[in-house]
């Protein structure tokens, strides 16, 4: 039983393909958002997770409404195949891995880092191994939402 989470890029998204009792990261990566949209019509998963956009009162750019459009077509694509999905607000993945509102990219790293191991090496591969800047971002939306489901059952 896996989920699929996703950080959600213009062109690019960071995906990580979590099994959902171990949190054990499966498969991932950083890749083109086409790419992506045939994973997820195609992978096997139980769920979709995401980070859901939020308003805080500031105009928004077309980046923003480009990744918002990406994220449609995930959604979309997971709920034609009957998968669940499901979102998680950036706020819950600060409080749920840092404890603090403030926390920022580096901080979810190094609490993740601290939580399940090391990223290792070529020669030693940590749990961790290959992951880089929006491959952590979707793993912590996987994780933030792991944690926040395994609490309210």
């Amino acid at each position: 039983m896996e989920i699929l989470s996703i950080d959600v890029g213009t062109t690019e998204t960071g995906y990580c393909l979590i099994e959902k009792e171990t949190y054990k990261p499966i498969k991932f990566g950083k890749i083109n958002n086409e790419e992506l949209l045939d994973i997820v019509k195609k992978e096997e998963y139980d769920e979709l997770v995401y980070e859901e956009f939020q308003s805080y009162g500031m105009p928004i750019g077309i980046s923003t409404i480009t990744s918002i459009t990406w994220n449609g077509r995930y959604i979309q694509s997971a709920l034609d195949r009957n998968k669940k999905v499901n979102f998680i607000y950036r706020k819950e993945e600060k409080m749920n891995l840092c404890n603090s509102m403030k926390a920022k990219d580096s901080n979810i790293r190094q609490a993740l880092i601290d939580r399940f191991g090391e990223v290792g090496t070529k020669k030693n591969q940590g749990w961790f191994y290959g992951f880089r800047k929006d491959i952590w971002a979707a793993y912590a939306v996987g994780i933030t939402y792991l944690d926040k489901k395994k609490n309210y059952n």
